[in-house]
């Protein structure tokens, strides 16, 4: 039962479909290390199995090899002894010769008995023959799928690390994308913006004031040449005269 339960558990691995395996599983990693595991611990299974098989088989033969041989002596001893009994029987022995015909049937009993004996084993021999043929190819189709294990392992983790420095070069670009309003770059530049359109508006307030002042000087000039003028009328000048000989009224702010 122990060498069926083997030679089951390798047929159902070298028909086991890893792809689709990797496919169900929702961590192709861990996986595929059980799966060698699992595979390594059916292939020291099986190797255990298959020599214990292959000894036993050994055994057998052996033993039909010995029956054979020993039907093949006791074959030449019958014809030892026959041909004795007819050498004595020619000479007249006849008491003797009949006591070697019977040795010789003894031996040609033996000789049955070990045919029977080499006959009987033979469809065993046959039959543990072609199992260890077939848990051979099992093992062999199990090495082969083990080997496809761990080159799927090998590329799976290679691909896997690839992805990851790829989403690690993705994430960083974005972090640093200046161009995207929510970067703390956007917002640090937003900030900058706002505080030069403050100072803009505070130049330009400054800038009204100044304007402001010089207005207000022009019409304080005007205000004192109009007073200069009237006072040189009420002095008796003629307006024009008045408007020449006025004079300048330099202005104090």
């Amino acid at each position: 039962m122990a060498k069926q339960s083997i030679f089951g558990r390798i047929s159902t691995l070298v028909r086991a479909n890893i792809n689709a395996l990797l496919d169900s599983a929702e961590d192709p990693q861990k996986m595929l290390d059980q799966l060698v595991r699992d595979y390594t611990n059916s292939i020291a299974d099986a190797e255990a199995a298959i020599a214990e098989t292959i000894g036993n088989l050994r055994l057998l033969e052996r033993d039909h090899q010995e029956d054979v041989q020993a039907a093949a002596e006791w074959g030449n001893k019958a014809l030892a002894a026959s041909r004795k009994a007819d050498q004595l029987r020619g000479q007249g022995s006849t008491t003797d010769a009949d006591k070697f015909d019977n040795l010789a049937k003894i031996a040609l009993q033996r000789q049955i008995s070990e045919e029977n004996q080499a006959k009987a084993v033979e469809p065993t021999i046959a039959a543990q023959t072609e199992v260890v043929d077939k848990l051979k190819d099992g093992l062999n189709g199990m090495k082969q799928k083990l080997e496809q294990l761990k080159a799927k392992r090998s590329e799976l983790l290679a691909r896997a690390k690839t992805a990851e420095a790829q989403n690690k070069v993705a994430d960083a670009v974005k972090s640093i994308d200046v161009l995207d309003p929510t970067s703390e770059l956007g917002r640090f530049e937003d900030k900058i913006r706002r505080q030069e359109a403050l100072a803009q508006g505070k130049q330009e307030l400054a800038a009204s004031s100044i304007d402001a002042q010089f207005n207000q000087l022009e019409d304080v000039g005007e205000l004192t040449e109009v007073e200069a003028r009237l006072a040189a009328l009420k002095g008796g000048a003629q307006p024009a005269q008045a408007a020449i000989d006025a004079p300048s009224v330099p202005y104090t702010p």
